[in-house]
């Protein structure tokens, strides 16, 4: 079973201002965020776990797991270029147009590529285990994408997840 956690609130979520790589810390309540996912998956045991290399989620990794936690690039937030500091809704911009590259921001395409590198690396050593991965906004609506396959109407927003949840995937059969 694959456990996809999207890390603790920051004061940027709060504030509604683009992050993407840049590297902001968990605040209070995303660290009381973690300790409570972190008591709701108490009773399983990861074979793996994954994090992206941002604070935020490193952060929320090693409160949900003491173990040995797995640096992957590939799980990094998009990079949203000069938006990263801005407010939310300051600027209209498309985020799922795979040709939107205003602003410097990573093309759709690519981040969508690492993404699925990411999962077709893992998926065939996963059988029979349990992991965790730790991530971002992004990461989470492009990794339902991968094992969901594309929301209806196009409407990304329904595959976002809230700080600290957590979001269960079974191993596609296709791996197995």
């Amino acid at each position: 079973m694959i456990y996809l956690v999207r890390h603790g609130q920051t004061n940027w979520n709060v504030l509604g201002i683009y992050q993407g790589h840049t590297d902001i810390e968990l605040n209070d309540v995303g660290i009381k965020q973690a300790v409570e996912i972190k008591k709701k998956l108490s009773n399983i045991k990861f074979d793996f776990v994954f994090s992206s290399p941002l604070k935020r989620a490193y952060k929320t990794a090693q409160i949900i797991h003491k173990g040995h936690i797995i640096i992957d690039n590939r799980l990094i937030e998009r990079y949203n270029g000069t938006l990263e500091g801005v407010q939310k809704g300051s600027v209209v911009i498309d985020f799922s147009d795979p040709n939107e590259q205003r602003f410097n921001i990573e093309p759709l395409p690519v981040f969508r590529k690492r993404i699925y590198d990411f999962w077709n690396d893992l998926l065939p050593k996963a059988q029979n285990k349990n992991i965790l991965v730790v991530t971002h906004a992004g990461v989470g609506i492009y990794s339902q994408c991968y094992f969901k396959g594309e929301p209806q109407n196009n409407d990304y927003i329904q595959y976002m997840i809230k700080n600290c949840d957590v979001i269960k995937f079974n191993l596609p059969q296709s791996v197995l």
